[in-house]
């Protein structure tokens, strides 16, 4: 009797050595589904950021200690941080950071004033936009440290010339965002509007504003950080208190280490006021897809 594959009645092949392929003859197991692995965790930024921050504090201070270098040259990171503890418990420089946060304060919100005005009328009338936006281009194209002099020389010495080179410099950024986003509203939609009678205002209010605040939080994020660069420059052209007066005042008196140490104030001005225009950014705009989307789409 020959031994292998036979066919029954049903059409189910058997094996005369073990039984049918459909029956209770052995099977091999089936084979288990690979296993997934798990995703790798990524480091947080920040800690990449800080780490590499702190990196590079130990490498400063180690050279400096190493080579001895000269304080009046290139100070330790300990001495300008001792610099900084000393001027902030005495108060001298939370005097000057405070005059210096005036000016800058103020400075931006009258650029954000200028700004928004300037594109909501170039927006709105053709001719405004023929005969204003050149001329605002022209302005732009003088370099502000230039104008400072000048400013200084027409409203003294006093607070009134910082807040104008601030809003000088931190208007342009935001007036062109401003208009760009104004400009972004959709043609379609802005026809939908007309058809159901909205006057230019209820179109401005309704659709092209929020349609720009995108745009208006990027120039404000630009903006803001150019305010504080133009108080800086104000004060150094004439000033009696701020912080780029300090500057000029620790450079004269050499002693570097206090300049450091207003610069890392400077730093922490500049690093707060980005912080709340984007957590602002963030509430305000909340529709908009934030940069680690984007980051993500990358």
């Amino acid at each position: 009797m020959k031994l292998g594959n036979t066919r029954t009645a049903s059409g189910v092949a058997t094996d005369d050595r073990g039984g049918g392929s459909g029956g209770g003859g052995t099977r091999e197991p089936a084979p288990r589904p690979a296993a997934r692995t798990a995703p790798r965790r990524q480091v947080p930024g920040f800690v990449l950021s800080w780490g590499l921050f702190l990196i590079l504090l130990g490498l400063w201070q180690l050279i400096v200690r190493a080579f001895d270098v000269s304080i009046v040259l290139v100070p330790a990171p300990s001495n300008v941080f001792r610099s900084l503890v000393d001027g902030l418990e005495s108060g001298f420089l939370l005097e000057h950071m405070w005059v210096t946060m005036k000016e800058i304060l103020i400075g931006f919100g009258l650029a954000i004033g200028m700004a928004l005005a300037s594109a909501g009328l170039i927006i709105q009338f053709r001719i405004v936009d023929k005969a204003l936006l050149p001329i605002l281009v022209l302005i732009q194209t003088i370099p502000k440290v230039a104008m400072a002099p000048l400013l200084l020389m027409w409203f003294g010495i006093g607070m009134t010339s910082k807040v104008l080179t601030i809003a000088l410099i931190a208007y342009f950024p935001l007036l062109v965002n401003t208009i760009l986003g104004l400009r972004s509203a959709e043609p379609e939609q802005i026809d939908m509007l007309r058809s159901f009678g909205a006057g230019e205002f209820q179109i401005m209010r309704r659709l092209r504003l929020p349609s720009a605040l995108p745009h208006i939080f990027a120039g404000l994020d630009v903006a803001v950080i150019l305010s504080v660069t133009g108080a800086v420059v104000a004060e150094f052209v004439g000033a009696t208190a701020g912080l780029g007066y300090t500057i000029q005042a620790t450079n004269f008196n050499m002693d570097v280490a206090r300049t450091f140490a207003v610069v890392v104030l400077l730093s922490i001005i500049g690093m707060t006021l980005h912080a709340v225009v984007v957590t602002a950014n963030r509430w305000l705009v909340f529709w908009a897809p934030s940069g680690k989307e984007h980051a993500r789409d990358l």
